[in-house]
């Protein structure tokens, strides 16, 4: 049977000064403090102080995943601002050096920071995971197997990353550059069942290189806390309509492979090497180049790609309810992602005369602004 594919949806954001536009490495602890008294277990700190992590409760569809994230990142807003902070959705600050953060004082992270070292404490960056219901362990599997293909895409959809350390990187997602510095990172291999999957993982466990699967830091994973296949490739995305555009095709396209399955059919499982090539054509060029179609053996305009998977979701976005959100992809292509923006932005910037630090501070200025962009008026 087509599995439930619930929705959960994890995003990060940045804690910016509004005066400096640069981040706010202690924030007070009243802030955290407040968030918790109004959000509960929905909202945690992360590894630096200058972020903060929200997750929705498991959602029946796209609808009600709407509500929970908007009423999420409202609140987030209203209590930063109350707090002399501004809320930012992107993956890198265009300036912000990663030396000056202070790590949170929480046994997870002391672990993580004296485990992983520099590595860990380089992660001033943030992310967007998506969690899809697939209770049956081994179709966990064989739908993650076949999902790979399709990581690069989601990837050059969200891509909010093209500044790091008032650099500009050439890339429109230079979150990944720095996140692979970390183990057990990328897209994960192909497993026959969930019980190779598993024996692999107490290896690891047994050996002593970590203590449960929750350090498994693929693109893509069986969540180790619940029955779903977590989605884990994505910059977090400026605006919210882009974020949910991404959850849908997301959901779309497992119920594609899934029904694809009920007729013995299944997606061509290409080699790593071939998936990873298209992983870093999403890094380096997100939306506005071309991709590899692995089946023709020949790179094609990303639209054209993004099309084809609207087509073969149609009858899985409407079964989802999601038809509006998956078609949104084609804004995304014509506006361009937040890193197409932010790079228009600083250029623009620049021309008017505007110094490099003035141009970095314009581009803050405009995540700040698109970050609330898609929510109802906020008191």
């Amino acid at each position: 049977m087509i599995p439930a594919l619930t929705l959960g949806i994890e995003e990060e954001y940045l804690l910016v000064d509004p005066t400096t536009r640069d981040l706010v490495p202690e924030p007070s602890p009243d802030f955290m403090s407040e968030c918790k008294e109004k959000l509960g277990e929905r909202v945690t700190p992360e590894f630096l102080k200058c972020q903060v992590e929200i997750g929705t409760p498991v959602c029946a569809d796209i609808s009600e995943a709407r509500h929970h994230l908007t009423a999420l990142r409202t609140t987030i807003i209203n209590v930063a601002e109350k707090y002399g902070m501004r809320l930012m959705a992107a993956s890198t600050h265009p300036f912000a050096q990663w030396g000056r953060q202070k790590h949170t004082a929480a046994p997870r992270y002391d672990l993580l920071d004296k485990d992983m070292g520099g590595a860990i404490r380089r992660m001033l960056i943030c992310g967007m995971h998506v969690h899809a219901g697939i209770k049956e362990e081994d179709l966990r599997i064989d739908l993650m197997n076949q999902m790979r293909y399709f990581l690069p895409h989601l990837l050059a959809l969200s891509t909010s990353s093209p500044f790091w350390g008032g650099h500009d990187m050439a890339m429109k997602c230079s979150r990944l550059g720095i996140f692979d510095s970390m183990p057990r990172t990328g897209v994960p291999e192909r497993y026959e069942s969930w019980a190779e999957y598993q024996r692999m993982i107490e290896r690891l466990i047994n050996a002593g290189v970590m203590e449960d699967a929750s350090k498994l830091w693929w693109d893509m994973r069986p969540s180790c806390k619940f029955p779903t296949l977590e989605m884990r490739i994505t910059d977090v995305c400026t605006r919210l309509e882009d974020a949910l555009c991404i959850a849908a095709i997301y959901q779309s396209l497992l119920r594609m492979l899934a029904r694809f399955r009920q007729r013995n059919m299944r997606w061509r499982i290409y080699p790593r090497l071939m998936l990873e090539e298209n992983r870093w054509r999403a890094q380096r060029y997100g939306c506005t180049k071309s991709m590899i179609d692995l089946g023709r053996g020949e790179c094609l305009p990303f639209g054209s790609l993004i099309e084809e998977i609207i087509e073969i979701t149609t009858e899985d976005a409407i079964a989802l309810g999601c038809v509006k959100e998956v078609n949104h992809a084609r804004t995304i292509l014509k506006r361009g992602t937040s890193a197409c923006r932010q790079l228009e932005t600083f250029a623009a910037a620049k021309n008017d005369g505007a110094s490099e630090s003035e141009a970095f501070i314009k581009v803050v200025d405009q995540l700040i602004e698109e970050t609330s962009a898609d929510l109802p008026a906020i008191a």
